[in-house]
């Protein structure tokens, strides 16, 4: 079930900056909205699905790596307290549909706890508590039954499938540095790339490499060679030094387009990129979902990015902050959008003037203040 998953609704409610939010998911994700609109915070509801699922993690050290429920919950949050998240999940093919549900709190600063967690298939009730036992024993409701494998049997697909979910955001100083990456293990900022390089099979590892080599000569024909210095025990030792900031990136990027996993989340993808090279990352990661059938979500502040004409509206979601939390808008439920494609304008002409910050002009006068 893992590999042929996927999301399809998204519902948040008391999410950082998300106060009440619900809307469809596409194949693809693309993220706009200005600075601090909550693009990251958003995906990072799936980065906190995969904790929850992954080994290592589980529900309060998905929270703790959060800064504690107090920096999750909305500061819009009134009446209803909890934080709630909803994933509504289909198998490809029309096959069955999934949805997970969970909601927490916190009591006078103790350990959060869960408040709902429910599991349902086709309609059909798999987990639903707090149950029978959690009431005899409230210390339950520290774990979910999403990371325990004797809870979980009946829906483990599903746990599987939350683990897979990969973020990147490669740091290049993190790649260039040997000693952090040692011992790291799904690090979103790249500590752990070079470990996942070395522990690819050896055949597979120089297989990709000579292929990102060859894709990278497209856009920096200088390049001579990638490869990885293995140091005792297969522990990576160094990449190539001479490799710019944004060619370790695109190969971070590269990289991960030709693993295989559940969805992949991309932080500004564009950064330390040539803008011809950014028009045509949407082309490549159409190619990938094909070939691969992963989701791709990703945030970006590149209208570059947003020309590409294969980029369809239910693909762009709009964030726009509020006073009582950021909204998400799907760019085919805005009205003037359709008119102003018609009217021959790309689609990141259509949605980037929706992100200027009001006022931005002052900045220029920063210096005489």
């Amino acid at each position: 079930m893992t590999n042929s998953l996927q999301f399809r609704r998204l519902r948040l409610k008391n999410w950082k900056n998300f106060q009440d939010v619900d809307f469809a998911i596409a194949e693809r994700m693309f993220l706009v909205g200005p600075n601090a609109s909550g693009k990251s915070n958003l995906l990072d509801v799936f980065r906190f699905l995969c904790d929850l699922a992954s080994p290592g993690g589980g529900f309060q050290e998905a929270v703790r790596r959060r800064g504690g429920l107090s920096a999750i919950r909305c500061l819009a949050a009134r009446r209803y307290p909890d934080v709630v998240i909803r994933v509504d999940l289909q198998e490809e093919n029309g096959g069955a549909r999934w949805q997970y549900e969970l909601a927490f709190h916190q009591y006078q600063q103790q350990q959060p706890l869960v408040r709902r967690e429910r599991v349902l298939q086709n309609g059909e009730t798999i987990i639903d508590r707090p149950d029978e036992e959690d009431r005899k024993d409230a210390a339950r409701l520290s774990q979910t039954y999403l990371e325990q494998v004797n809870a979980n049997r009946r829906f483990r697909g599903l746990a599987d499938f939350f683990a897979s979910i990969r973020y990147l955001h490669i740091v290049p100083q993190l790649v260039r540095d040997p000693d952090r990456s040692t011992g790291r293990s799904n690090d979103p900022y790249g500590g752990d790339f070079l470990e996942r390089i070395a522990r690819t099979p050896q055949k597979t590892r120089n297989a990709r490499l000579r292929r990102i080599r060859d894709a990278l000569r497209s856009a920096v024909p200088q390049i001579e060679e990638i490869a990885l210095t293995l140091g005792g025990g297969g522990t990576p030792r160094r990449f190539p030094r001479k490799l710019s900031d944004g060619t370790l990136r695109l190969t971070g990027l590269l990289w991960a387009a030709l693993e295989k996993g559940g969805p992949l989340l991309l932080k500004e993808p564009e950064l330390s990129l040539h803008p011809e090279i950014v028009r045509v990352i949407p082309q490549m990661l159409a190619r990938v979902r094909r070939k691969s059938g992963r989701q791709i979500f990703l945030s970006t502040h590149s209208s570059g990015l947003l020309e590409d004409d294969g980029i369809g509206l239910d693909e762009t979601l709009l964030l726009v902050p509020g006073a009582d939390g950021a909204a998400v808008a799907p760019a085919a439920s805005l009205d003037d959008i359709r008119p102003l494609l018609a009217g021959g304008l790309s689609l990141a002409d259509a949605v980037f003037p929706r992100t200027r910050p009001q006022g931005v002009e002052q900045l220029a006068w920063f210096a005489d203040a």
